[in-house]
């Protein structure tokens, strides 16, 4: 979740040939594992390689998207992006599972656990124009999670709550993919707290503000209700490759 200043995009210094050459490209990776010296008219210039991506660039997915949005550059980890922390500790962990549904429930980290666990790997998009690819969650799907409760049928959106009130919206087709969930683990390990522990929401296909860390409800709900940085002037449904960053 980001912190409570909106986040400035950030660029990257390129002199005018390297941009020239890259412009097509759209970023180049700074955290790539080397570099390389071109000879360029004569001169010699440092370019950052897009390791990291390796084939990414060119590759697209079985929606037919390019797997790396426009405006996006890879790097390696995610960064933490701030917020105001919520209480990390598993011991005092509760999930809501509540709003228009038949069967609301509560989950404390023992329930959450003994529910259907599901590891996936997924790419994350930052609206600040960074991305990971094949990042490793664990945790339990949505999908899970709303077959218990049930929905109405009157139900069109779903409520990430996370700590000190902050929210975020998504559309109840979207929230109910197969790759969004409540995660616990990340690369195989418990969540930082700088990365939402003991839990935060997943969906990948949104601009990665929409995965609420420090998760302590979802809400399925009839009418949409813009979320934290939505009300701020973030745009109310957030695609990547569409370069929904703003209202």
């Amino acid at each position: 979740m980001p912190s409570s200043r909106p986040p400035s995009p950030e660029v990257e210094p390129r002199s005018p040939e390297v941009e020239r050459l890259l412009a097509r490209r759209r970023f180049i990776t700074r955290a790539a594992a080397g570099t390389v010296l071109t000879a360029l008219g004569g001169g010699l210039y440092r370019i950052v390689e897009d390791l990291l991506c390796g084939e990414a660039l060119a590759q697209t997915r079985g929606d037919g998207r390019l797997r790396v949005p426009p405006g996006q550059r890879v790097l390696e980890r995610l960064k933490p992006m701030g917020g105001e922390e919520g209480d990390p500790s598993t011991a005092s962990f509760g999930l809501r599972v509540h709003g228009d549904v038949e069967e609301p429930f509560s989950l404390d980290w023992t329930g959450l656990l003994a529910m259907p666990q599901t590891t996936l790997k997924s790419d994350v998009h930052c609206v600040t124009g960074w991305s990971v690819l094949d990042a490793e969650w664990s945790g339990v799907t949505l999908r899970a999670l709303a077959d218990r409760a049930r929905p109405s049928r009157s139900a069109r959106h779903v409520i990430f709550e996370g700590a000190h009130g902050y929210t975020a919206n998504v559309p109840l087709r979207e929230a109910l993919g197969p790759t969004v969930m409540v995660a616990h683990r990340l690369g195989g390990k418990p969540l930082a707290a700088t990365h939402g522990a003991p839990v935060r929401g997943v969906v990948p296909d949104l601009y990665f503000w929409k995965s609420a860390k420090w998760l302590t409800g979802i809400r399925f709900v009839a009418r949409d209700a813009p979320g934290y940085w939505e009300r701020r002037g973030y745009h109310n449904h957030g695609d990547p490759w569409r370069e929904e960053r703003y209202g």
